[in-house]
This record gives structure tokens, C-alpha cells and sequence, in this order.
């Protein structure tokens, strides 16, 4: 499956960004309203590190604790983009793996879905979620062309379905002839020209 091809990709665009998060935007807003910058930083580490490899590797997952702070618990920001980098790294991987999108999988520990779904949402995690904390805190994001366009392929097939679920706003109208990339932020209810207040 392209996304599970392109996965790497995608997360190293990811894992930089996190790297490149300080101390001092922690509290900072996001694109996400119910995010501030530490809480988004938390999400993409629960969502797309070692939660990731398992679905990909069909291994049982437990309930997330939604309490659960990574940054505290592995001794500070440093240390935690560390550790996420190297488990980010390895979930994309194991994504490349043509069995990681066959049969069903889950993230969450509560419930299944089809392998190839996961991987897309998965996929659209990571560059989603990564320019929303790129755009959160200064930092560039501009997916080269075919994670582009396979990213806005994920959002025609299931961003209807992320809103009517409440992971998405409303779709934001972009201009027809707007980059895909921008087209995709748009249908995932993202401002393309969204910056700190």
C-alpha cells in the first residue's frame, strides 16, 4: 500500500519537528484547539511511536491512559524526542512490511479495523499532526510531492468519516487550484495560513 511505502518518510518529516520543539513553546496553541503544544506533542507520541510498530506488527495493545504524560516520564523534552524518534522510526518501518497492511489491526487497544485503514490514518497522522506543530512553532513543513498527494487521497477517502467521529472540524475551502498539500490540510479542517495569535 502506498502509505505504508511512504510511511518513513512521513516520519522523519515528524520526528524532526518534534526535535526541533523547546521547553518554552510547551504552552503555546496549535491548529488544534484542544491542543497546546505539549498535548500535541504528547498525541503524536502516543499515536504514532511504539503504539504504531505494534498495530503494524498485530500485537495486542493496552487502553491508553489519557493521563499519561511521556515528557514527564522519560525526564524532559530532550529526552522524550529522542525516544520518539527512534520509536517513530521503527513503527515506519515495520509499516514498509507488505503483511503490516493485510488483516485487521488497532492503535488504541480497543477495538480493530482493516490493516490498510490504520496505515493510512497513521500515515495522516504524522503529516498532519507534524505541521500542525511545525506551524505551532516556527518551524518549516512542506511534504515533497508524493506524500502530497497521498496524503490528500487519505482525506478524500475518510476525512468525512474523521469528522462525523469528531477528530476533524469542518472542512476549510481552499482555492480549486491550491497546492494538494494545502487541499489536504483544507479537508482535514485545517487552515493552510493558520499562525500563533
Amino acid at each position: 500500500m502506498t502509505s505504508g511505502k511512504l510511511m518513513p518518510a512521513a516520519a522523519e518529516m515528524t520526528t524532526r519537528v518534534v526535535a526541533g520543539v523547546t521547553p518554552e513553546q510547551l504552552d503555546g496553541p496549535t491548529p488544534c484547539p484542544e491542543y497546546d503544544v505539549r498535548t500535541l506533542v504528547n498525541h503524536i507520541g502516543h499515536w504514532t511511536g511504539e503504539r504504531a510498530e505494534k498495530a503494524a506488527r498485530k500485537q495486542p495493545q493496552t487502553p491508553l491512559d489519557p493521563s499519561y504524560d511521556p515528557i514527564e516520564a522519560v525526564g524532559g523534552l530532550d529526552k522524550w524526542s529522542e525516544l520518539y524518534d527512534d520509536q517513530a522510526r521503527a513503527a515506519a518501518e515495520a509499516w514498509t512490511e507488505p503483511s503490516a497492511s493485510e488483516g485487521e489491526t488497532g492503535v488504541s487497544g480497543e477495538g480493530k479495523m482493516p490493516a490498510g485503514m490504520i496505515a493510512g490514518i497513521l500515515f495522516a497522522e504524522y503529516l498532519l499532526h507534524g505541521w500542525d506543530l511545525a506551524v505551532a512553532t516556527g518551524q518549516p513543513f512542506d511534504p515533497e510531492p508524493p506524500l502530497a498527494e497521498e496524503l490528500l487521497t487519505q482525506m478524500n477517502a475518510f476525512a468525512d468519516m474523521a469528522r462525523a467521529g469528531g477528530s476533524f472540524g469542518p472542512a476549510v475551502e481552499v482555492p480549486p487550484d491550491a497546492p494538494p498539500f494545502h487541499q489536504a490540510l483544507g479537508l482535514a479542517g485545517r487552515t493552510p495560513t493558520w499562525q500563533p495569535s
